[in-house]
């Protein structure tokens, strides 16, 4: 194995932050999927407001609840 292919296998894989899209590693991240700890406060923010659904098809006792 040479030098330059032992140092690319050594560096860590980055991937995007599913907040704002800077790269960032999986590995020794606390805040992982997340590049830090604003961009996880925004995501829970967006669960609390409901800001993310899931499509459902309606039924006919749905009026009912």
């Amino acid at each position: 194995m040479t030098e330059s292919t032992s140092n690319a296998s050594l560096s860590p894989k980055t991937y995007p932050c599913p907040e704002c899209g800077k790269q960032t590693t999986w590995q020794d991240n606390k805040y992982k999927p997340f590049c830090s700890h604003h961009c996880k406060l925004i995501d829970l923010g967006a669960w609390a407001n409901e800001d993310y659904t899931l499509p459902a098809e309606s039924t006919p006792f749905s009026d009912e609840l």
